[in-house]
């Protein structure tokens, strides 16, 4: 194969403050943003930043969340995907290439994923000139496997659903035993490029922005509680960061409670796509996790139909007072995914009996360009959503999400979590013993987290 030239995009710290970009390729940057976005310039609007340099934020209105603490969502809806994923995808793969793991003209990229990570891989990966090859499982949203092959990427199905992950890791292995040499796999749930872009910078745009909400008169300039579900826990990592700056801020997991696999060491099928993976990742510091709770995965879905379709809209503004601009904006920011994330925080809210000055953040991942025919099968499965079945959604999957399926995280809990990681990690993947049992140390996630700066270094290095 003939040799192609790096294509490199943003360092961490230009992802956190985009303003840091040399000007002539943020302004082309944005330009491509709606001209091209298939242009690797692009690479360049992988931020939780708007181009005007605002947070992409929403504090959720006390009408619709029915608890005093003020919950902020950080959405991703913006990001070249539409998911913050890309900015996973992108730190893990730029990583590899500039310490010469992977080449474009040489290797096939293979991207493990139960949906945003696998189309985020679809859009880096062929944004940097790799072969892509995305793993997906069979049942999910039909629109993810539309996206993925339209960014480029060849797509594998494997059977099952959100939780089947051992048969993706199994088609992995597959792969790379019929092609050594060429198939390099890029895997979310044990890579810490991933956790390095959220540690750093969704952690400390959190950081900034529970500041900028200060100054609104919201808070107190801390976070009281983070609330994100886990796939890969790659969102989750960014509560290392805010634990730096606020050992008191409460960092809460999220899983379905189709599939409590901290909670309970439970298995099954759920859809929530995104997260619950049924095995605890590498790269998830279950150390630092206060609490877990379970999520509903009809409450979420049903929860998104109530706020997508008629007449839901129209009977939470006009019975409930939910104001209609922020439904409108809410509308075009959520996903089953970011649903789960906002019950959580409602949770949290109330199981930690949060006031008025308590934050709590938490993330929507991706919006409902990836579930118009999950929202159809769930029509057909449950019938039309008419004025009384709206009303009884808002109050019994909003107003009064209950305190059930809580864990909190004791050191004896959190020893329970992280040995979890043995059974996948050491026995079928070959980790070793010793570095699980490092991952106590807050040393081994501190010497991770300071690879942001030597990344950051190689990346200016090869545009010089």
């Amino acid at each position: 194969m003939a040799s192609r030239s790096l294509v490199i995009g943003p360092t961490f710290e230009e992802m956190l403050h985009p303003w840091t970009i040399p000007a002539g390729i943020r302004q082309h940057a944005q330009r491509m943003r709606t001209e091209d976005p298939m242009d690797p310039i692009n690479l360049f609007n992988i931020t939780w930043r708007t181009p005007d340099d605002s947070i992409a934020y929403l504090l959720l209105p006390k009408e619709f969340t029915g608890v005093e603490a003020p919950i902020a969502v950080l959405y991703s809806r913006d990001f070249p995907t539409g998911s913050h994923k890309v900015g996973a995808a992108y730190a893990v793969l730029v990583e590899k290439e500039l310490t010469g793991e992977v080449d474009p003209a040489r290797h096939t990229l293979v991207w493990p994923s139960t949906g945003n990570y696998g189309i985020g891989g679809a859009w880096v990966g062929c944004r940097m000139q790799f072969d892509s090859l995305v793993i997906l499982p069979e049942l999910m949203s039909t629109e993810r496997f539309k996206i993925v092959r339209g960014y480029g990427a060849r797509l594998v199905l494997t059977p099952g659903c959100e939780s089947n992950v051992k048969e993706i890791y199994d088609k992995c292995k597959e792969l790379v035993a019929a092609d050594p040499e060429r198939v390099r796999v890029l895997n979310q749930f044990e890579v810490f490029g991933n956790y390095r872009f959220h540690y750093f910078v969704t952690g400390s745009t959190i950081l900034e922005l529970a500041a900028e909400l200060c100054r609104l008169g919201v808070g107190e300039g801390t976070v009281a509680a983070y609330c994100s579900a886990m796939g890969s826990a790659g969102t989750i990592g960014a509560g290392d960061k805010l634990k730096q700056v606020s050992p008191q801020t409460l960092v809460v997991g999220l899983e379905p409670i189709q599939c409590p696999t901290l909670i309970h060491n439970g298995y099954g099928g759920h859809d929530i796509q995104g997260i619950g993976d049924k095995h605890v990742t590498w790269i998830h510091n279950v150390m630092n996790m206060d609490a877990m709770m379970a999520i509903d995965d009809v409450e979420c879905k049903q929860g998104l139909q109530l706020l997508l379709e008629s007449p839901g809209p129209e009977i939470l503004a006009q019975r409930y007072g939910v104001p209609a601009d922020a439904l409108s904006r809410m509308q075009g920011i959520f996903g089953i995914s970011g649903v789960c994330n906002v019950l959580g925080a409602i949770k949290t809210a109330k199981y930690y009996n949060l006031g008025p000055k308590d934050l709590v953040v938490t993330v929507c991942t991706d919006a409902r360009d990836r579930y118009e025919s999950v929202m159809r099968s769930l029509a057909e499965t449950y019938g039309p959503m008419d004025e009384t079945e709206a009303a009884v959604r808002f109050v019994s999957i909003f107003r009064r999400q209950k305190t059930d399926w809580v864990q909190e995280g004791d050191r004896a809990t959190r020893l329970r979590w992280h040995h979890l990681k043995y059974y996948t990690w050491v026995e079928q993947h070959g980790k070793d013993v010793r570095e699980l049992d490092a991952q106590l140390s807050l040393e081994y996630w501190a010497a991770h987290q300071q690879r942001v700066a030597e990344v950051d270094r190689l990346i200016l290095g090869s545009r010089s």
